[in-house]
This record gives structure tokens, sequence and C-alpha cells, in this order.
């Protein structure tokens, strides 16, 4: 008898621990879940990016100053690129932008421009030789007609519609510098030294929106007809307004082979920075042409939150970007190391 009293005591003894043990632990897990839901009903903390931003390739310091002020001024991104670019398709010491951009073998001077909208929506010309607003001419095409692209005589057409004015692009300068370029007419370019290259620009205005342009002349003394990324939406511009945007400057027949812009955006949209991505995108160059010592590509890039980022093959590239009223060239890191 007395042995089973003793078991039952001890029976509810341990019944008894058990029980409070396992309350103890309902009440702690109860306390964990209910701080569970306490933080994920706390909204996330984001960063607050210090807008506007604008920032462009090149050295092209009174293009992105334009385009900032333009910003602070309070004008939608997409006006304040178009305003940008048009500071270089002006500048007539600029030879491979706009009014004054060096010619095809041919002595014409054709133009290539394209801009996306934070909307996605997206306007192209090419080979266009009678004005140098391409930038502004791409914005019509988007939105005033019911492509993308149009090309030549096409969008020559289109620009006099339009009442866009006609000029003659090709410079007295340029035509002395094509004309000397004839009598050695070797077809190499030079890293660095081709002038600068593309003008490309991406801005986020006041309320969070980013746009992007791109304006070019192509390479100087190239094939009559030759096109190159920049007005190519994905080469040479590429934006999606929850993500951020990426442009293009350099060989652009090496930038439309790895769609440069739109993989820069896509790897931004799968977790990586701005930087980072753009040092992939050259990689991805680098690794299947080993002739990239004989080229230069670089791509600029941001992100929603205003992050940047660059990154070139050679010395030599850099960037502007305005931010906070401060219009800065900044220095870009690069892969080739000779």
């Amino acid at each position: 008898m007395m042995k089973r009293r003793k078991f039952i005591k001890n029976t509810a003894a341990g019944t008894l621990g058990a029980t409070i043990a396992m309350t103890a632990l309902a009440c702690a897990d109860e306390d964990t879940k209910a701080k569970n839901s306490t933080e994920e009903d706390k909204p996330m903390t984001k960063k607050v990016p210090k807008l506007p931003i604008a920032i462009c390739t090149w050295q092209f310091t009174e293009a992105n100053q334009v385009a900032g002020v333009a910003l602070d001024a309070g004008k939608a991104a997409l006006d304040a690129v178009i305003e940008g670019v048009s500071v270089e398709e002006q500048n007539l010491k600029n030879t491979t932008v706009g009014k004054g951009g060096a010619p095809d073998r041919e002595g014409n001077v054709t133009l290539d421009a394209c801009v996306m909208a934070p909307d996605g929506d997206c306007g192209a010309v090419l080979a266009v030789s009678n004005t140098s607003h391409v930038a502004a001419l791409a914005r019509k095409v988007m939105e005033e007609t019911p492509h993308v692209m149009l090309a030549g005589t096409g969008a020559e057409e289109f620009a006099t519609q339009l009442g866009f004015e006609t000029e003659n692009l090709l410079t007295t300068d340029s035509k002395k510098a094509w004309q000397e370029w004839l009598k050695s007419p070797e077809y190499k370019p030079i890293i660095n030294i081709e002038n600068h290259d593309t003008i490309g620009m991406l801005a986020i205005d006041t309320n969070g929106d980013i746009a992007g342009a791109c304006s070019t002349s192509g390479l100087s003394y190239k094939m009559k007809g030759r096109i190159g990324d920049s007005p190519i939406i994905g080469s040479g511009l590429f934006l999606d307004n929850e993500i951020g945007g990426a442009v293009a400057t350099g060989m652009g027949e090496e930038v439309v082979k790895t769609v440069g812009s739109f993989l820069i955006v896509e790897l931004m949209r799968n977790g990586m920075s701005p930087q980072a991505a753009c040092e992939e995108a050259i990689k991805r160059i680098v690794t299947k042409n080993d002739r990239y010592k004989d080229f230069q590509i670089a791509y600029i890039a941001m992100n929603k939150v205003g992050e940047t980022g660059a990154y070139c093959i050679h010395e030599g590239f850099t960037m502007m970007k305005y931010q906070e009223k401060k219009n800065e060239n900044v220095a870009v890191a690069y892969y080739h190391k000779p």
C-alpha cells in the first residue's frame, strides 16, 4: 500500500512538474509570437534618398548642372534629362554628340538618341541628319506616335513636321578633321581620346521618379548607316521606376551584345547595388572578349533609393553627380590594370 501511495505521489508530482514546464513553454512561445507580431506590424525602415539627383557619363559639367538645377526647380525627371543632354547636343566642341559631331566616312553627320520615362514608355531616333535636338525628338516619337523608334528619312520628316530647326550638322572644324582623316583613312577608335563619346543621363526628381536620356553622333568616321547602342532601349539606356536605371558609353557594339543597361537593372532587381551591378556587367564583356584591351566601355547606374555606381574597362572614365545642389566629378574604378 505504501509503495502504491508513493508511486501515486511521485506520479502526481511529475505530472504537475511537466504541466508547469509545458505552461511555461507555451507562455514563452506566446510572448515570442506577440513580439514577432509587433515587429511585423512595424513599418520597414527604408533609406530616404536625398532628392533630387542627376548623374551623367563623362565630365559633362554644364549638362549635368542644367539637369540638376531643373530638378531643384521642381521639374520632372524626363524634362531635366532632355534639357541636360541638349547642352552637349549644342556644344560644337563636343565631336561625338550633336551638332559638330564627327561625320561618317562619307562626310555625313548622323545622330542617334533615346529617352525613357518613369512609366516605362520610351522613344528613339536613329541616323538623323537634319536637327541636333534628337533627345527631344525621341521624346516626341514616344509621346506623339504609336511607335518606339523612327530612323533616317522617316525621323527627319517627322522632325520637320513638328517644326524642329533644320540644321547643317557638319561644322567647319568637323569637316576639316574629316578631310584630314581621309589622307590616311584608318578606322581605329582610341580609348578615352575619341573625344568624350556618348552623353547618357539619369535623374530622380523630387517625386522619386526616374527618367533617362542618351544622345550621340556615334563613332567618328563610322561606316554609313552604322548604329551603336545609344538609341537601343535595353543597351544604351534602360530603367524601371521601381528599381533604378543604367546607361552605357563606349564601344556600342559590345554593349549591344550583352544588352548591358537592361542587365544592370535586372541585377539590381535581384539585390545587387548599382556599383556591383555595373562591375558584373563589365565582367560579362571582358570574360567573353579577349580584345577588351582595345576598346572602352563604361556604365553608370542609380537605384530607387538614390545610390549610384559606375565602372569601366579602362582608366580615364569619370561620372558627374548632382545632389544637394552640388555638382561633382566622380572618379570611376576600372577593370583593366595594365
